[in-house]
């Protein structure tokens, strides 16, 4: 049997506290935008939710910086050598925030049947799975239906949170009441939700990692005007920014403000990468390889990180982001070579025709993307149009494939068959989502070479399999690279050990404290 490290040994990061012992007390005042839609984490996955929600709920385990495993729920795991079998061994003592007792009853039902019905992530993965059983009270084991890879990656509390047999068996999950007051086993528990205004946790006096958590309160702001968040931070309303609160022209003057802090730690896990969609279908010039390889060419993506990004972030060099585990680091990024581009475009048989490129309506910093994108393509001789719309339009003009060119960032999940295989491989061309191969790309090469990646847990194959699926995708270039995105999280420097995983925020406050 292969053991696992079991120490959570928290990231080391420029802004850790040196001091010897955490201070107990205090209230975080934090800005969360767009106010999420619900804490139930286990319907809801979108971002404001799982950064609420995630120190509300629990997965079986936590990840630190570099992605490995570390104790959560689960207090220590292990793996068969035909990589068939995972046994968890469950923390003892634990309760819900009702008062109830934990146990691998709720791990069970939480997988093998409100996750399978609610999550669609999880959902992909439980297809991989042949059991879930739960041998005693604190024991739960998976058995697999082949080898897949990854598996070890799928229990962080967004992708599998933790969620109370007892309050959701046998009930319609989507109008359970005890949605509106989410019970988890987490630090924090919701104390008070005033719509469009803030939502309030408090500590959980019965957590069951003793001594844990240190603050009293998490207090977050819900202020929807990106200039307000950021006045809020100046004028010490709020004590932390989250990645993306405030425009990024703003950053540099708010990180210059006294006693600030700023970490771009803590999305590790995601691997956020940023590119355009390029719509390979035959009704779209880009179903032209090579046109598709001038807009890599000819878009100055380091003048887009230094202007647009503040110089947060780097320039991608294929399709797995930085973080993302088996990423071709001797992949030489695409240059920024216009006149490459304008052989290209000649060599494509393009023919000056308009192409609609519809932006990401998430800021003015994605506006002046476009305008730069539309520049970028002008220079080189690819005529384009921006088609403006808001956020409903955007994502009805993906998912039903309206569009020639179209920005994005999502995340990777820190392994390639979590979080990248699924924009390129030809089964997730399926209209009706903005998150899938959206551009239409198919090549049965990359099929087979995402399959193998994920069909075993030997690293020596998987890195094999996905070198080669690297290089096929640079050459292809089904979507246009633009950076792997860096998120700056802004707070007072006293707030301390806020950022110790890989996802940061999203279960943060169970370590972190102020200095007094």
């Amino acid at each position: 049997m292969n053991r696992f490290l079991l120490a959570a040994v928290a990231a080391i990061l420029p802004w850790t506290s040196a001091s010897a012992e955490p201070v107990p007390g205090g209230r975080a005042n934090v800005v969360v935008q767009p106010e999420p839609p619900s804490l139930m984490l286990g319907l809801v996955q979108n971002a404001p939710a799982q950064m609420v929600a995630g120190n509300i709920y629990e997965g079986l385990l936590r990840y630190d910086s570099d992605l490995q495993p570390m104790p959560s729920l689960a207090k220590s795991w292990t793996v068969s050598d035909d990589g068939l079998t995972y046994t968890f061994n469950l923390e003892e003592d634990v309760k819900w925030h009702d008062g109830a007792p934990f146990s691998s009853a709720d791990v069970v039902f939480s997988a093998d049947v409100f996750l399978r019905e609610s999550h669609p992530r999880f959902r992909a993965i439980l297809e991989h799975v042949a059991s879930i059983e739960a041998p005693d009270d604190n024991t739960v084991v998976f058995t697999l239906k082949s080898s897949f890879g990854p598996f070890l990656n799928a229990f962080e509390v967004g992708s599998m949170p933790i969620v109370p047999k007892h309050i959701y068996e046998g009930t319609d999950f989507q109008n359970n009441p005890a949605n509106n007051t989410p019970i988890g086993t987490g630090p924090f528990k919701l104390d008070e939700w005033v719509k469009g205004s803030y939502i309030k946790l408090v500590k959980n006096a019965d957590y069951w990692d003793e001594g844990k958590p240190y603050l009293d309160e998490v207090y977050w702001h819900v202020i929807p005007d990106a200039a307000s968040r950021a006045v809020a931070f100046e004028t010490g309303q709020v004590d932390i920014l989250p990645g993306g609160s405030i425009e990024n022209f703003d950053v540099p003057r708010i990180t210059a403000l006294d006693n600030t802090c700023v970490t771009e730690s803590g999305w590790e896990f995601f691997g956020v990468q940023s590119w355009l969609w390029l719509n390979n279908r035959d009704d779209s010039p880009m179903a032209s390889k090579e046109l598709r390889q001038a807009v890599m060419y000819a878009i100055d993506r380091q003048f887009i990180i230094d202007a647009l990004w503040n110089g947060m972030g780097s320039v991608s060099n294929g399709p797995f982001a930085a973080s993302t585990k088996y990423r071709d680091a001797s992949l030489e990024p695409y240059a920024y070579d216009p006149e490459k581009a304008k052989e290209l475009v000649a060599a494509s048989g393009y023919g000056g025709e308009a192409l609609d490129l519809v932006p990401m309506p998430y800021g003015e910093s994605w506006m002046r993307l476009a305008e730069v994108i539309r520049q970028n393509l002008s220079d080189v001789g690819i005529n384009v149009n921006i088609a403006a719309t808001d956020v409903a339009g955007w994502n009805q003009r993906l998912s039903e494939w309206d569009f020639d060119i179209s920005p994005t960032y999502l995340f990777q999940y820190g392994d390639p068959a979590l979080g990248v295989s699924r924009v390129y491989v030809s089964s997730n061309i399926a209209k009706g989502s903005p998150f899938n191969n959206v551009e239409g790309y198919a090549n049965p090469e990359v099929d087979k070479l995402f399959d193998q990646g994920a069909g075993t847990i030997n690293q020596d194959e998987r890195t094999a399999a996905y070198t080669e699926v690297q290089k096929v995708l640079y050459e292809d270039v089904p979507v246009a690279w633009l950076m792997d995105m860096s998120f700056p999280t802004i707070t007072r420097c006293n707030v301390k050990d806020l950022v110790t995983t890989g996802i940061g925020i999203n279960d943060g406050f169970k370590n972190a404290y102020i200095e007094k």
